[in-house]
């Protein structure tokens, strides 16, 4: 009777190991080799759109841009978000309350011990920052917490 019930632990743990790998291997319509993003990308970028780094608060020129115009992909040049959702949070990240439609995606980060919502360019990938419910209530209530170095800043003409 034992050793029908570790079979059937084993039989369950392998089966949602292989689910938990296919959901984590998503395949983006731009994707690129590690050798590719660090010949295309700074530094910093690699650091933050390929390995889900953070920089350091208030360090991004980004952060106090309000022009009008649109913050794309550092990656891929995909628009993200644009100025008129954009506002200050005070946390030293460029913050947003919405995203482009279709053009972020939500998943789920663990690196701290414990769940956070994670953003990533829905064209390439690469992680932007974190969503959290304590954005301006007059709008979304959301907000998008992005790296600067995962975005470039295109002026409307």
């Amino acid at each position: 009777m034992k050793r029908i019930i570790l079979l059937l632990i084993s039989v369950i743990a392998l089966g949602c190991t292989g689910k938990a790998q296919e959901t984590n291997n998503k395949v983006y319509p731009i994707s690129k080799t590690n050798a590719e993003w660090k010949k295309a990308l700074t530094s910093k970028q690699f650091y933050i759109l390929r390995q889900a780094g953070t920089e350091r608060p208030f360090s991004s020129p980004l952060n106090k841009v309000y022009a009008e115009g649109a913050f794309h992909c550092a990656g891929c040049n995909s628009a993200l978000y644009e100025s008129d959702h954009k506002f200050d949070s005070g946390t030293g990240w460029p913050s947003f309350d919405r995203a482009v439609e279709g053009n972020v995606e939500k998943d789920v980060d663990y690196n701290l011990g414990y769940a956070r919502t994670e953003l990533v360019c829905a064209t390439c990938g690469g992680h932007l920052g974190h969503v959290f419910n304590d954005g301006p209530r007059e709008t979304t209530g959301m907000r998008h917490c992005i790296n600067g170095d995962a975005l470039i800043f295109i002026p409307k003409k």
